[in-house]
């Protein structure tokens, strides 16, 4: 179902918009509408973190760094 919706928006961003959904062969309806829904999946999926990976974030620290720990799990192994 379609429901009108009444925008306020700055001219030049309007002429520039009708623009390109013109060149990419879309209405400005449907252009809207398409960034509009893209937006509301994203959020969606970023809320849908199951809640063992909710738990575990954070658990390694910002300043880890895999490099030197390798080196020295290599270095530990070989020596």
């Amino acid at each position: 179902m379609n429901t009108k919706l009444t925008l306020n928006l700055n001219k030049n961003i309007i002429s520039e918009a009708k623009t390109y959904a013109k060149s990419h062969q879309v209405s400005l309806s449907k252009l809207i509408e398409n960034y509009l829904h893209s937006l509301t999946q994203e959020s969606k999926k970023k809320n849908s973190v199951s809640p063992l990976v909710e738990s575990l974030t954070g658990i390694i620290p910002n300043d880890f760094d895999e490099r030197n720990e390798y080196r020295d799990y290599i270095h530990k192994k070989y020596s």
